[in-house]
Order: structure tokens, then C-alpha cells, then sequence
């Protein structure tokens, strides 16, 4: 059973349409998938990422599959979230965990899923995942960790 929280996932299909808009405008990521596809270097890696989860973003996650990595992605901004692309990312395989609007404790849960899934590799664009990853290794407290580690 895949694991993902979207708002819809009914909404695949459209979030697939902007996608592939997305796709045909982004020539380098494009070749890049392509090496991927050959070369498959990121075999048996775990990608954790907290990112925008736009259809740009989606492109991304989508070469990084293609280079044969796993992918646990969460939202960097809760009012950024495209919920077509974030219900696409789940119906291909994605580990997602974003809607738009999430609340407080919505955030921090999907920040503690994707760190359920042991990344091997975070991209994070707001910082979020990763000084969850130092505030958990150092024992710190916050109201943030402790939803966080409620999922883990």
C-alpha cells in the first residue's frame, strides 16, 4: 500500500496535465532523465525533500525516480502546494505529504513522515527538515519536535 497524505488524490489526472507542461519546458532536466535512465546513479537511495510542491517540483522528484532513488516528499510552504501535482506525485509512487493549507500540526507530521522513511539524502529548501533532523539528534524540545517525533 503507498503511503501519502493529499488533499484529493482524485485530482491526479489534472496535476498529470501540468506536469507535463512543466515537462516539456524544462530541456535540462529532461536530458538529465535521460542519463538517469541509463546510468541509474541514485539505486537503493532514500531522497527525503521538503520543497514547493509545484509542477516544477514535480519534474524534479520525477528524475530523481527515474535515477532510481525513493522519494519522501513534504511541503515547504503550506500555501504553495499545487494539490493536482501533490495527488500526480502520490499516484506514481511519491511518498507526498502535502495539501494546501495545512496546519501547524499537519506541517510537522509531514515532516516527521518523510523522516520516517530514513532519507539517505534531504533537499530542503526552508530548512525545516533538516534542523528537524539536528533539533531530534541533539534531544532538543520544541513544540515542532513533538509532533514530529508523535510520528515517528
Amino acid at each position: 500500500m503507498m503511503d501519502y497524505k493529499v488533499k484529493d488524490i482524485a485530482l491526479a489526472e489534472k496535476g498529470s496535465n501540468l506536469v507535463r507542461w512543466a515537462r516539456d519546458h524544462m530541456p535540462v532536466l529532461a536530458e538529465i532523465k535521460r542519463r538517469f535512465h541509463q546510468e541509474k546513479p541514485l539505486a537503493g537511495l532514500v531522497i527525503g525533500a521538503c520543497l514547493h510542491v509545484t509542477k516544477e517540483t514535480a519534474v524534479l522528484v520525477e528524475t530523481l525516480l527515474e535515477g532510481g532513488a525513493k522519494v519522501a516528499l513534504c511541503a515547504s510552504n503550506p500555501l504553495s502546494t499545487q494539490d493536482e501535482v501533490a495527488a500526480y506525485l502520490a499516484s506514481i509512487g511519491v511518498n507526498v505529504y502535502a495539501w494546501r493549507g495545512m496546519d501547524f500540526n499537519g506541517y510537522y507530521e509531514a515532516i516527521g513522515n518523510v523522516l520516517s522513511k530514513s532519507p539517505d539524502i534531504t533537499i530542503d529548501d526552508g530548512a525545516d527538515l533538516v534542523s528537524t533532523l539536528h533539533k531530534l539528534k541533539y534531544a532538543e524540545s520544541s513544540k515542532e519536535v513533538d509532533v514530529v517525533r508523535r510520528v515517528l
